[in-house]
């Protein structure tokens, strides 16, 4: 049955030498996340994954000035998609923007999906503490929902006074891995959800799809509480908060290989969204694939897990 990972990342040397030089301290990590060739190709094999939709590693350019960040985002696209090209049925691409320029990064985003292929756009978290809810940020938003193609959600590092307030006094890597892994971006970007929800971006794009990552970064245990605290009285949506969660938002593994996350998961948005992913190099594709293997599932929620929800979205 083929198998498509929705969050891979990959860097290249330039993102390395800017805003991905925290990577550099990541035992293991510096080789398999530069690597698009044959070693990348000669793991999907020994895992058993078709097809990998690569996109940068956090915190992307989003912390960038704008200059600096739509250079460095064409760089990375055009490396990435040269990878593709050389893998077409391998590899495909979500496209790295320059959102601190929203205009610039609308038209990063038309280039890369018109000229370069690739299926949708990533964006790692807020933009220098700024969220997608912003009207700053609509040039984009306007432009991937006339394009028609979906936003991969990523978490990034929070905001320094988040970090502050909420995760600091404690040794630093105490305070790092609080802040981000063992908390604090899975909590930032289900904040960042709700933003973009509450912020009523779907109510002007009903359309437009957004992937979050790490069986829905909590945000499944939360519903029921959602819809009991936000009704549309108090938030002047026209839906419930549940309604945008199932209709507009996507989910995958990235990693959180559990059984029970992922029963919580399909029994509140059901198993139309939800896609596989396997969060490479950051996690072995081989121990996701085991998991996806080991599920109780029948034949057709198995194959659209493992690919056919990903075509529907991407078009792969």
């Amino acid at each position: 049955m083929r198998t498509i990972a929705l969050e891979e990342h990959y860097a290249t040397t330039a993102f390395l030498r800017g805003p991905g030089s925290w990577l550099a301290s990541r035992a293991g990590i510096v080789e398999p996340i530069c690597d698009l060739g044959d070693g990348r190709i000669a793991a999907m094999d020994d895992a058993g994954v078709d097809l990998a939709v690569l996109s940068l590693a956090a915190p992307g350019v989003e912390q960038l000035d704008a200059t600096e960040a739509v250079g460095l985002a064409r760089e990375c696209n055009d490396e990435l998609a040269a990878a593709v090209a050389r893998y077409p049925d391998r590899l495909a691409g979500f496209a790295t923007v320059p959102i601190s320029a929203p205009d610039a990064a609308a038209d990063e985003l038309e280039r890369a999906v018109r000229t370069l292929g690739f299926p949708g756009a990533v964006i790692n978290g807020h933009s220098q503490g700024r969220y997608l809810d912003d009207p700053f940020f609509e040039p984009v938003l306007d432009r991937v929902a006339a394009l028609n193609v979906p936003i991969y959600l990523h978490p990034t590092i929070p905001p320094a006074g988040v970090i502050e307030s909420s995760y600091a006094g404690f040794s630093p890597d105490v305070t790092f891995a609080l802040a981000t892994v063992g908390w604090g971006w899975h909590i930032n970007t289900a904040t960042h959800v709700l933003r973009l929800i509450l912020g009523g971006v779907f109510d002007r794009h009903p359309g437009l799809q957004v992937i979050i990552g790490h069986m829905g970064e909590g945000t499944s245990f939360m519903l029921p509480r959602f819809d009991a605290t936000l009704k549309p009285e108090l938030t002047g949506l026209k839906h419930p908060v549940s309604t945008y969660l199932r209709q507009n938002l996507h989910y995958t593994f990235a990693n959180f290989n559990d059984e029970a996350m992922y029963a919580n998961l399909v029994a509140q948005v059901g198993v139309g969204r939800v896609a596989f992913s396997t969060d490479y190099p950051f996690w072995s594709m081989r121990a996701s694939c085991e998991f996806l293997d080991k599920l109780s599932l029948s034949d057709d929620d198995r194959a659209a897990i493992s690919h056919r929800n990903a075509e529907q979205l991407l078009g792969v």
